[in-house]
């Protein structure tokens, strides 16, 4: 059986963070394993309180795991601090850990910081040339970029900016768009925009995990990286749709089978 890490934020709703990443994992038939990087007291309304782990108790994790069970994909997402952003670049080329799916989690929808300013340095400068695919929604592809996107030509630009600073392939995504949310993925060969319904509802917590993470099954699965994401967009359409309408605010995604039918996905 394959095997996935997340590297990531504890959602004590279940909806996000390494919760959902583990329920994703599941759900493509992966094993998956996980690392701790921060605890946090949120539910659908919102983040509260946000606890960092120490960094050292974060690589004597990603240690013990990854010597002993292994990860054929490894799946990032809150990082909390710049210390502990700096031990999981570390980790990636001490163990020169493949299939890396970095999700650049800087805020959370309601507006808690979720890695600090110094931190976005070091996402920048080490992790992004550590990543295989990079996920970034249109707020973070400005953060990272300075380059204001209001439509699909700016998120263009943006990822063609991000793959400029080391990322093998960018997904820009396009829910903060107006319009439909056309995902612009470009891996510097080819530039293909993703398109999907904006699908009716509030009940969207935990997306932007559950597609970084469906993205690493697949390729722990040995799927090619835009199959992959094709896929992973397919599946998030499927559960959002299927949310079991939990909360009172932006409540989680349902649970639906990993695989669809090939003409579940969207087209270019």
């Amino acid at each position: 059986m394959q095997t996935a890490l997340t590297i990531a934020g504890s959602d004590s709703s279940g909806g996000a963070g390494l919760q959902a990443d583990l329920l994703t994992f599941a759900a493509h038939g992966v094993y998956g394993t996980s690392v701790v990087t921060a605890v946090t007291a949120q539910n659908t309304r919102g983040v509260g309180t946000v606890l960092p782990l120490p960094p050292s108790l974060v690589r004597e994790q990603i240690d013990a795991v990854v010597t002993d069970l292994g990860a054929d994909a490894t799946k990032i997402g809150m990082l909390a601090t710049a210390a502990i952003a700096r031990v999981v670049a570390e980790a990636i080329a001490r163990h020169a850990l493949r299939h890396v799916v970095l999700d650049t989690v800087l805020r959370s929808t309601s507006g808690a910081v979720l890695l600090d300013e110094d931190g976005v340095g070091v996402l920048r400068d080490a992790l992004l040339p550590a990543a295989e695919i990079v996920t970034a929604n249109v707020p973070e592809a400005e953060a990272l970029t300075g380059i204001h996107i209001g439509t699909v030509a700016h998120a263009r630009r943006a990822a063609r900016a991000l793959l400029g600073l080391g990322a093998r392939t960018v997904v820009v995504k396009g829910g903060h768009l107006d319009g439909a949310p056309i995902d612009v993925v470009d891996d510097g060969r080819d530039v293909i925009e993703l398109a999907g319904e904006r699908l009716p509802g509030r009940h969207t917590h935990g997306t932007g995990c559950t597609f970084a993470s469906a993205i690493a099954a697949r390729l722990a699965r040995g799927e090619r990286p835009i199959d992959a994401i094709r896929a992973a967009k397919a599946y998030v359409a499927r559960a959002i749709a299927a949310a079991p309408g939990l909360g009172g605010g932006r409540g989680p995604l349902g649970r639906v089978p990993a695989d669809a039918p090939r003409d579940d996905v969207p087209s270019e």
